[in-house]
């Protein structure tokens, strides 16, 4: 028998044995690949994430907090985020990230096998490490399950975590993902909220060259920001729109039009700058009761009492107030320069710059050069030049005053174009708080001058001597025991006995005596004496118990000065308690919260309002026709042409440490504070009618403007023109007071 070669020649035989060698050493090394592929593979695989974990994907949300009309003023979130379906990213966009990012989309099985060939082929040309030639749905794997090093092991188990989102997700689903997921800069997350940063507006209404831009960012977001580089932004979103052109999804005079726009940004302001005091007492409530994971990550809604545009008011009346106060005691010398500091002109950066400038808001400026009768300073991105009018009320020479590198106060008169008038910011701090009468709901919080500054909340945390503000509480309790506002009282020299230590011998603030005036008057005008005869009659613990039933928690000292004010209480304890008076002496718990729901919408809680009895109606009514006398006749005279029925108190400390006035019309009450933090004079005769009360006017004007003012009911034995009854004419001079 023959072999297979036998009648072949030797050559030939030789060659298909060579050629069999050949292919069985290809066999062997084929599969040598394929079992060490493989075993890569099983390497790769045996740690990666379950991509299961997907079908319950949630990213993190940000907490929303909205206003009582369903507007947002502030977020709580780690990760900037508004999550949004696939039908809420318009095809525009869809069409841009899916040209510039992975043209192949809705083709591949999670991998460009090519792409990634081509990539690699490039990296290993140049020596460098494997990158680039991603999928969406591996850029999704890598911000979902890894880490964002460039290596080749990362790179595997990224492909084959891709290969499994594919095989369990649809494209919509897997585009929504990596929409909801990506960042895009300036820490925000997702390209809903990207719409609302960069443009202000949902993804919805994106134009193609919008859509090109916010497509353009997930290749290097900082490097291509359109806020810190504008040029390269331009570049790479006409990139976006070029190779969108490409691709067919636009045609040649779209492409055109967009790309001959210029880049025009709305920035979003942070919505926390609106009322960063209240925010940040819902904070802390939330983080307390849900954790601060939830708070930060878990998407809240929490819908607040405040009224956005009261706020926005408070917020410009306070500083106003505090600026006039600065403008009546003239210049004060006291500017820094970051020059002594080694900081350049050129690299200097003001917290205040931050967010974009407001017309009629207060910002630092830095000077940049000065000239006879001028200045050039910079805000931001603004540039300005500050005349001698702009500083007349210095009544000094801006040369005499300014020089280059100081850091100043001015008010944005307008940003186009940019004007400024000199301010001062001496370290006056004021608080503001409007309380919603009928709900205890609050409306308007300012905390102080500039929240980021100083985060201490003078609303609520700062205890100021309240000064004769607190004298309405000895009234109550005096009518409540049977006294009548016409009722006669001495004021006359008097002194007091004391437990140690000599009489205690109290005087007016006028250091005058008005003899025998009835007890409307006493109020109305602030009289000190009859104050204390009148605390002294009922007993001083006697009135501090009304003072807490009223729901003042604050530590009260049972000394008979107290009844002029020579106690400690915050400006919220205050302004609760003397909505008692419109109440017909029912006390409102106040409330900031009215709602929380969780991410799904379900209702984690509902507050509503907490009543309680104080005392009767009768006391609040003829309370509340002395508390008018003060605005209509006393040391609150100012506001008497307002308009409106209102009533209040004025306090002022001694050496006129603390201004306040708390006051109410028949639907809110608001209290205002001013002071300086470390309780030094404000100076002579800054009172709490002239320091407090025209902010308190300039906030109700608008509070109550166009709005049915009610009417305060008097109680039965007094008919209502007894409300208007004084005995001293209404030209009669009102004296402040200071206990």
């Amino acid at each position: 028998m023959k072999t297979l070669y036998e009648d072949l020649p030797p050559v030939e035989v030789a060659g298909r044995k060579l050629v069999g060698r050949v292919f069985f050493g290809l066999l062997v090394l084929v599969s040598a690949l394929v079992g060490a592929t493989g075993g890569l593979l099983l390497v790769y695989s045996t740690d990666l994430p379950q991509v299961e974990e997907l079908e319950h994907y949630r990213p993190s949300s940000i907490t929303e907090l909205y206003d009582d009309q369903g507007r947002i003023i502030g977020t709580f979130a780690l990760q900037r985020r508004v999550v949004a379906s696939y039908d809420d990213y318009p095809q525009v966009l869809r069409d841009a990230l899916i040209s510039i990012e992975d043209k192949d989309f809705y083709r591949h099985w999670g991998i460009n096998v090519w792409r990634i060939a081509g990539a690699a082929y490039r990296d290993i040309e140049s020596g460098g490490r494997v990158q680039g030639a991603s999928t969406l749905t591996m850029q999704l794997a890598r911000n979902l399950f890894l880490s964002p090093d460039r290596s080749f092991h990362r790179k595997i188990q990224e492909a084959l975590l891709a290969i499994q989102i594919e095989r369990r997700f649809t494209k919509s689903q897997i585009f929504t993902m990596y929409a909801n997921q990506i960042y895009l800069g300036h820490g925000v997350y997702g390209f809903e909220s990207a719409s609302q940063f960069y443009f202000s507006k949902p993804a919805k209404q994106l134009t193609l060259d919008e859509a090109a831009l916010l497509a353009g960012l997930p290749k290097s977001p900082g490097y291509y920001s359109p806020i810190n580089h504008p040029d390269r932004a331009l570049k790479r979103r006409n990139l976006v729109i070029n190779s969108m052109l490409e691709d067919g999804k636009i045609t040649a005079p779209q492409a055109a039009e967009a790309r001959n726009r210029p880049i025009q940004l709305r920035v979003q302001r942070d919505p926390n700058s609106l009322a960063p005091y209240f925010v940040e007492e819902i904070r802390r409530y939330l983080e307390n009761k849900y954790g601060s994971d939830q708070v930060h990550e878990g998407g809240l809604r929490v819908y607040t009492s405040l009224d956005m545009d009261l706020q926005r008011t408070a917020n410009q009346v306070l500083l106003d107030g505090l600026a006039a106060y600065e403008r009546r005691h003239g210049w004060r010398d006291h500017l820094e320069n970051v020059l002594s500091n080694e900081v350049t002109l050129t690299n200097y950066q003001h917290p205040d710059w931050d967010d974009e400038p407001e017309v009629n808001g207060y910002i630092h400026a830095l000077v940049i050069t000065v000239a006879p009768g001028s200045a050039a300073i910079k805000f931001g991105r603004y540039t300005a030049t500050l005349t001698q009018t702009d500083a007349a009320w210095t009544r000094q020479k801006i040369q005499s005053i300014l020089k280059s590198g100081d850091v100043i106060y001015v008010k944005v008169l307008s940003l186009a174009p940019p004007k400024v008038s000199l301010e001062q910011d001496s370290g006056t701090q004021g608080a503001l708080l409007a309380i919603d009468n009928a709900s205890g709901e609050i409306k308007a919080m300012v905390g102080g001058r500039d929240f980021n500054e100083s985060k201490f909340n003078r609303a609520t945390q700062a205890l100021r001597q309240v000064g004769s503000s607190f004298k309405p509480y000895v009234y109550t309790a005096a009518i409540d025991n049977g006294a009548k506002p016409d009722d006669t009282i001495l004021d006359a020299p008097t002194t007091f006995p004391t437990a140690a230590g000599p009489p205690y011998a109290p005087h007016n603030y006028d250091e005058k005596f008005e003899g025998t005036i009835t007890l409307r008057r006493a109020l109305a005008q602030s009289r000190n004496i009859p104050a204390l005869k009148l605390a002294d009659q009922v007993g001083i613990k006697t009135v501090i118990d009304y003072a807490h039933r009223f729901g003042i928690t604050s530590n009260i000292p049972p000394y008979l000065p107290v009844a002029l004010g020579a106690a400690d209480i915050t400006l919220f304890e205050q302004t609760t308690a003397f909505s008692v008076f419109p109440n017909d002496g029912v006390r409102i718990t106040s409330r900031y919260i009215t709602k929380v729901t969780d991410y799904d919408g379900r209702v984690l809680e509902e507050d509503f309002p907490d009543v309680k009895d104080v005392i009767s109606a009768r006391t609040a009514r003829i309370m509340t026709s002395m508390l008018q006398s003060v605005v209509q006749h006393g040391t609150a005279i100012a506001a008497a042409g307002m308009k409106y029925p209102l009533a209040g108190k004025t306090g002022t400390t001694n050496d006129f440490t603390d201004a306040w006035f708390v006051g109410f019309s028949p639907s809110m009450t608001t209290g205002v504070w001013i002071g300086y933090d470390e309780k030094k004079t404000l100076g002579s005769k800054e009172t709490g009618a002239r320091a407090a009360l025209p902010i308190w006017m300039d906030f109700m004007k608008v509070a109550l403007a166009g709005k049915d003012p009610g009417e305060f009911q008097p109680p039965p034995e007094l008919p209502p023109n007894l409300t208007q009854k004084v005995d001293t004419p209404d030209t009669a001079p009102a004296a402040e007071e200071s206990h």
